[in-house]
């Protein structure tokens, strides 16, 4: 006997059901192995290391581990160099990541928006780059504060005079001197930056002062060398233009405190940030020149990335900084007329 034929005929409809609903689990299965794997893979491509990209996703690191290591395996390529200092991406590795970055950014940046609500405060580490002056003179006596009112947040404080790249450097913002010829950055003036040129008070009686830009190459100048080799110009605005010039230099340095400091000593005339020698000059530690003759404002800038979410903690540091900075007396003419009625007064 056949038992087969005593079987009844199966549901031609409901076999299809089946197989539909099989598939469509498989599907799904895959989809979201898939999909977990390339947003570990972006979170860890994007932030230099599975550390940091577990803390964005608010998961383990070993979870990040795992979801990229299937990912690798279902494309069949190795998307990361891995070693006990550093991990970069492959040949393989950046392919994929230019293809799906600017989509699964935004879903990452959306997500972090989602956490940031269930799980309050800010928190999270920042990587924050500035100029060695603005760093040590403005940035960093603020950063306490911070600290204060966000706990939970760490900052990593990068001096550098060389402009960074912010994405392959990893740079939640980065605060310079003029804007960043970069599309891919949104950079906002936070302050005017004046430019003063400088003397000791000894200086200035052993050797009078310049009454012109033109005379200044017949003083001993204190220079700085850019980051990209170059001596750094002096700006001036004479009779309505502006003037550029590379005056003699008899000292030449690579950091704004050393040229700083070889004025303070008596050394020569040097052109710094008003919000580098303000308490120099109002403490009567340095006098000023050409006063009459100083260029437009330039501006400082604070610059990040253009997300359009962005996490917490970054735009909580924007606000923040953007306040204090804003806040603070960096006027040095107007600071130092204060400073002189006050002792006037006084005495």
């Amino acid at each position: 006997m056949n038992i087969a034929r005593l079987a009844p005929e199966p549901d031609s409809h409901a076999v299809k059901a089946i197989a539909r609903t099989d598939v469509s689990d498989a599907l799904t299965a895959s989809f979201a192995a898939s999909y977990a794997g390339v947003v570990a893979f972006i979170a860890v491509a994007s932030e230099g290391s599975f550390a940091r990209a577990a803390d964005r996703l608010g998961i383990g690191r070993s979870a990040v581990s795992r979801s990229v290591q299937k990912l690798e395996s279902q494309l069949g390529a190795r998307l990361f160099l891995r070693t006990t200092r550093s991990t970069s991406l492959t040949r393989e590795g950046e392919l994929f990541y230019e293809g799906c970055r600017p989509g699964v950014e935004r879903i990452l940046q959306a997500l972090e928006e989602m956490r940031d609500l269930r799980e309050g405060p800010p928190r999270g580490e920042l990587r924050i780059s500035a100029t060695h002056a603005f760093g040590r003179k403005v940035i960093a006596p603020l950063l306490a504060g911070f600290r204060a009112q966000f706990p939970a947040v760490s900052i990593e404080l990068l001096l550098e005079d060389r402009v960074l790249d912010l994405a392959g450097d990893r740079i939640d913002i980065a605060f310079r001197d003029g804007a960043l010829e970069d599309s891919q950055v949104i950079a906002k003036q936070l302050i005017p930056m004046q430019l003063l040129v400088c003397a000791s008070p000894d200086y200035a009686r052993r050797n009078g002062l310049p009454q012109i830009a033109a005379e200044l190459d017949a003083h001993p100048c204190i220079n700085q060398r850019l980051a990209n080799g170059r001596l750094q110009s002096w700006d001036f605005r004479v009779d309505g233009k502006p003037l550029s010039l590379r005056p003699s230099s008899t000292l030449v340095f690579n950091d704004a405190d050393l040229a700083m400091q070889a004025a303070l000593d008596g050394q020569g005339i040097a052109q710094l940030p008003a919000y580098q020698v303000r308490d120099a000059i109002c403490d009567g530690a340095l006098v000023t020149c050409l006063d009459a003759f100083a260029p437009d404002d330039r501006g400082h800038y604070l610059c990040y990335l253009s997300r359009r979410q962005q996490p917490k903690r970054i735009r909580a540091f924007i606000d923040y900084i953007t306040a204090q900075v804003r806040a603070l007396d960096l006027d040095v003419m107007a600071h130092w007329e204060s400073t002189q009625a006050s002792r006037a007064v006084a005495a």
